[in-house]
């Protein structure tokens, strides 16, 4: 066993301090990720030429999509390296890289001062992130899913997510407090959209030394095991793999219509204003997160399963006339219950999505099976989410994407319904902390 290994009969106070630890990084990155989305609506007419907003909304949208593609990218290399060299290792590079990419965009001047260059190094700073964010989903859900007790899984991994809600409530956090107390509209969207970018890269100090200090949660020294590798996960685990896509397909899709994008639907579709569109998503991701532990011990108590069933049927019967009904009111309060009954529905993938993939790989390959065809589900689909949504907006059959979500959520709860319930199959139990 390594020194710096979490301890076989850790104490329940322990595993709280390492489950603190690997989750205070994660809140860091998806900070700097989420900012992106939360200020891209003050931003957008700074990096690109003036024209129509719904345009030059596209375009950030776009950049932000791209910034997918580097995640499967990241899924690999640092699920490689949490798999071979530790999940220390891997967690502790990925929060460095996401603190770069933010330092990036903070300090890139704007179209009008360099050109066409503005919006490639806006690029090259989300290509960064996304590599950095593609490699800490896996590694730390490996992680928290590690360290927990083996009855309280669900619980414990499901902060995961807790912190993921809360980068993006803090980031909405800090809009907030730029729009109310500290800045009029017009020097935020001058320079004070930058101000995020550089909170979060200084965050990411915190976050490395906490990481710095974290104990393991895998034993390194057994060499007979291929550890990390691409062709031992295919060849080995191919059902696992393609379960972890499809368990994804419709839960990342409705998350990020929910969250990032609704921001702008709220603005863009139901015509409130900027500021009552970040009171409104403050309030539900706040809510959201607190709901995540609570699915998460559910679970450990019923079983996954139930719950990926339940978001299942009920995404796909009710995703159309929630986002429907939001389009069509004119009340913010109504707006906040309906997207409120959404997260409700989404909760029973989110809170409990880590800890399955976890329990479907053994130790050697885990933090790569669980990272590598997430992110490239999360590329293809969740990435182009926010682009599709203002694009068939712009052509004037916005419910289009509705019954995407749909179909795509359906298509995932074939997946829930013929899947095993991993709580009761979990390669976890077959290993010793």
């Amino acid at each position: 066993m390594s020194t710096n290994q979490l301890p076989r009969n850790a104490s329940t106070a322990w595993r709280l301090k390492a489950i603190f630890t690997g989750s205070i990084g994660n809140l860091v990155e998806w900070y700097d990720w989420y900012a992106y989305a939360a200020f891209a609506i003050y931003f957008a007419p700074v990096f690109f030429p003036e024209g129509n907003s719904t345009v030059q909304l596209l375009n950030t949208a776009a950049i932000f999509a791209v910034g997918f593609l580097m995640r499967p990218i990241g899924g690999w290399l640092f699920g490689s390296i949490a798999d071979k060299q530790g999940r220390k290792a891997s967690m502790t590079l990925s929060v460095l890289l996401m603190s770069f990419g933010s330092m990036m965009i903070a300090f890139t001047p704007s179209y009008t001062s360099i050109g066409i260059a503005a919006p490639i190094l806006l690029l090259l700073a989300r290509l960064l992130q996304g590599l950095s964010v593609g490699g800490e989903y896996g590694t730390s859900a490996t992680y928290l899913s590690e360290v927990a007790f083996s009855d309280r899984r669900g619980f414990f991994s499901s902060f995961q997510y807790v912190t993921l809600i809360g980068g993006q409530l803090f980031a909405l956090g800090i809009q907030l407090l730029l729009q109310k107390v500290f800045l009029t509209p017009a020097q935020l969207s001058e320079w004070g959209w930058r101000i995020p970018f550089v909170i979060g890269a200084l965050l990411a100090l915190v976050a490395l030394y906490l990481r710095r200090n974290m104990h393991e949660s895998v034993d390194l020294h057994d060499k007979k095991k291929e550890r990390g590798s691409v062709m031992v996960l295919l060849k080995k685990h191919p059902q696992a793999v393609l379960t972890v896509v499809g368990l994804t397909l419709g839960g990342t899709i409705a998350f990020y219509t929910y969250t990032t994008y609704m921001q702008k639907f709220l603005v863009n579709t139901v015509k409130l204003s900027k500021e009552h569109s970040t009171i409104i998503s403050f309030s539900l991701m706040l809510i959201y997160a607190c709901l995540q532990p609570a699915f998460g011990w559910l679970s450990d108590k019923v079983g996954r399963k139930p719950l990926l069933v339940g978001f299942g049927v009920l995404g796909t019967l009710l995703t159309v006339p929630i986002l429907t009904a939001v389009s069509e009111t004119t009340s913010a309060w109504s707006a906040f219950f309906l997207i409120l009954m959404a997260l409700l529905i989404v909760s029973g993938y989110t809170s409990i999505n880590a800890v399955v993939k976890a329990e479907l790989f053994p130790a050697e390959v885990r933090a790569l099976g669980v990272g590598l065809p997430y992110a490239l589900t999360v590329a293809i689909f969740g990435g182009t989410a926010e682009y599709l949504a203002l694009y068939f907006k712009n052509i004037g059959h916005e419910p289009w994407y509705y019954w995407y979500v749909t179909g795509c959520i359906f298509v995932s709860l074939l997946v829930y319904i013929t899947a095993k319930d991993s709580r009761k199959d979990s390669y976890m139990d077959k290993e010793q902390l």
